[in-house]
């Protein structure tokens, strides 16, 4: 009785030490892609790594980017559905990739 216990106990410790090997190896993995990751992140600007900017001046130029972007596609939109056929919703939508930027520049002057 007690070499079976002996046997099953030799067993579940064989399978521990298995287990913590594995998870010792996943974490020098994971410490490896976190060095690799910052010294990547060492080479790029600050803004790179820390996303899309914040702040005041920022959160308006994504507005203002948004306000042109929602003005083009209703405009596209509104071409598309009020005429038929093809061509003038694709010259339209060649018209306003051409004039996006002046639009932007007319309304949100500096």
């Amino acid at each position: 009785m007690s070499k079976e216990r002996a046997r099953r106990r030799e067993a579940r410790e064989h399978e521990q030490a298995l287990l913590a090997a594995a998870r010792a190896a996943e974490a020098e993995r994971r410490e490896r892609r976190a060095a690799r990751r910052r010294a990547v992140a060492s080479w790029l600007p600050e803004r790179s790594r820390t996303g899309r900017p914040t702040g005041i001046v920022a959160e308006r130029e994504r507005r203002q980017r948004t306000t042109t972007v929602v003005l083009v596609v209703v405009l596209n939109v509104l071409v598309a559905l009020l005429t038929d056929g093809w061509a003038w919703p694709a010259l339209s939508l060649v018209v306003s990739a051409l004039a996006a930027p002046v639009l932007h520049t007319l309304l949100f002057r500096r």
